[in-house]
């Protein structure tokens, strides 16, 4: 699902097909559920919000949107990191994956940053 004009849409949405492989693979060969669940809902609700901030009725409805985009960007982070050092997610794997969240996360920051300093 390519938006032609929404680069952070596509980005989102392709960290959220790397999740999603991922997630399965943790659970196919580690027998892994709880963590590897975790990163599904986080890592795929990024785009999710993303996509819901795109058809915002307001800027305020706008702003919560990446907001909260914002914050599951960052849980991400967390769980991409506890299932790298618990022995889950290579170091390979993990550097790729959290790379790409991070470009992410910044692009939401700084829109949030933006989207704040018009609402004063």
């Amino acid at each position: 699902m390519k938006l032609e004009n929404n680069p952070l849409q596509n980005k989102s949405y392709d960290f959220a097909l790397l999740i999603v492989n991922l997630s399965r693979k943790i659970m196919k060969e580690n027998k892994e559920f709880i963590l590897s669940k975790q990163l599904l809902r986080s890592g795929t609700s990024v785009g999710a919000n993303i996509m819901e901030a795109n058809g915002a009725i307001s800027k305020a409805d706008f702003s919560a949107k990446i907001s909260i985009s914002y914050k599951e960007s960052l849980e991400t982070k967390y769980w991409l990191s506890l299932l790298k050092d618990s022995g889950y997610l290579i170091e390979k794997e993990f550097i790729i994956l959290y790379e790409r969240i991070d470009e992410i996360s910044k692009i939401l920051f700084s829109i949030l940053k933006t989207t704040r300093i018009n609402k004063q």
